[in-house]
C-alpha cells in the first residue's frame, strides 16, 4: 500500500508538495476585485497617501543619493529595506517611527555596500522629506475634489507630527478634513487592520472608502480590505500583479480626480 502511494505521487507530479499549503476556499480569484460592482457610484470618502502620491520625493532622492556617495542606483534598495523593516515591526509586534526605520535602513544599505554611516548622518540625508513639494497637478486635482463634494482623509505610514509638517510646508493643510498616520494603531500599511481602523474611525463601510496611492503594495493592501482603488502610476511605479485591479488607474492625479468627478452622485 504504501509503495502504491509513492508510485501514484510520483507519477501524479505531487512529489515534492507535501509541505505546500493551498487555498482555501473563495481565495482562487483573489485577483478579481469584488468592488465591481460599485464602480460606476462614488465611494463616499478618498483616502490619500502621501510620499510619492502627493508629494514629489526628488530633493529626498538626491540627498539620500549624495549620502550613500552618489550610489543613487541603491536608493529603490533603500526604500524596499524601510518598507521591509516596517513590516518586521508590524508582525513582530512592535511600533518604531516611520523616520526612525528609515534613518536605521539606510545605515544597513550602506554598511552592505562598504559606506560609512552613522545613525545621524542617516537621519538628517532623509530630512527633506519634511519639506517636500507636492507634485505639479496635485493641488488643483484636490481643489477640484473637494469642490465637487468629496471629504478627503489623509492616510500615511509617516507620524501624525511628520505629516503635519510636511502638509504645512507643502500647502495641503486645508484640503483634509482629517490626516491618519498608523502611529495610532500601531501596524503599518498594507496590514488589514490598518484600513479598517481608518474605515471605522471615519464612520464607513470598507466599500464606501477608496484609497488613492502610488504604491502598488498598498493599493493591493486596501483592496484586500475590501475598499476601493486607485493606482497613481508615478514613474517607477507598478501595480502589484497578483492583486485585484483598481479601478482606477492613471499617471497623474488630474487624471485620477476627472474620473472620479464623472461618476454618479
Amino acid at each position: 500500500m504504501a509503495n502504491s502511494r509513492r508510485n501514484f505521487i510520483k507519477k501524479s507530479g505531487l512529489a515534492g508538495m507535501a509541505g505546500l499549503s493551498f487555498p482555501v476556499a473563495g481565495m482562487a480569484n483573489s485577483k478579481i476585485n469584488p468592488m465591481k460592482n460599485f464602480k460606476n457610484k462614488r465611494p463616499k470618502i478618498l483616502f490619500f497617501d502621501v510620499n510619492e502620491t502627493l508629494l514629489d520625493l526628488t530633493i529626498m532622492k538626491e540627498s539620500v543619493g549624495k549620502a550613500l556617495n552618489g550610489k543613487e542606483e541603491l536608493l529603490p534598495l533603500w526604500f524596499t529595506t524601510m518598507l521591509q523593516n516596517s513590516l518586521v515591526e508590524t508582525v513582530g509586534n512592535h511600533y518604531e517611527d516611520f523616520g526612525e526605520i528609515g534613518a536605521a535602513s539606510l545605515v544597513m544599505v550602506a554598511a552592505n555596500n562598504d559606506i560609512q554611516m552613522s545613525l545621524e548622518e542617516a537621519k538628517e540625508a532623509i530630512s527633506p522629506i519634511k519639506s517636500l513639494p507636492p507634485h505639479p497637478e496635485v493641488k488643483e486635482a484636490l481643489g477640484k475634489l473637494k469642490e465637487d463634494g468629496y471629504r478627503l482623509i489623509s492616510l500615511t505610514n509617516s507620524s501624525n507630527a511628520a505629516v503635519e509638517k510636511q502638509f504645512t510646508n507643502a500647502g495641503l493643510l486645508d484640503f483634509f478634513e482629517e490626516r491618519l498616520s498608523i502611529e495610532d494603531v500601531g501596524k503599518y500599511k498594507p496590514h488589514v487592520d490598518t484600513y479598517n481602523w481608518a474605515s471605522r474611525k471615519m464612520g464607513v463601510k470598507p466599500e464606501e472608502a477608496m484609497l488613492i496611492a502610488a504604491h502598488g503594495w498598498d493599493v493591493a493592501g486596501a483592496l484586500w480590505a475590501g475598499w476601493r482603488a486607485a493606482f497613481v502610476s508615478r514613474p517607477g511605479q507598478q501595480q502589484y500583479p497578483l492583486a485585484p485591479e483598481p479601478e482606477i488607474a492613471a499617471p497623474d492625479l488630474k487624471i485620477i480626480s476627472e474620473k472620479l468627478i464623472a461618476l454618479e452622485k
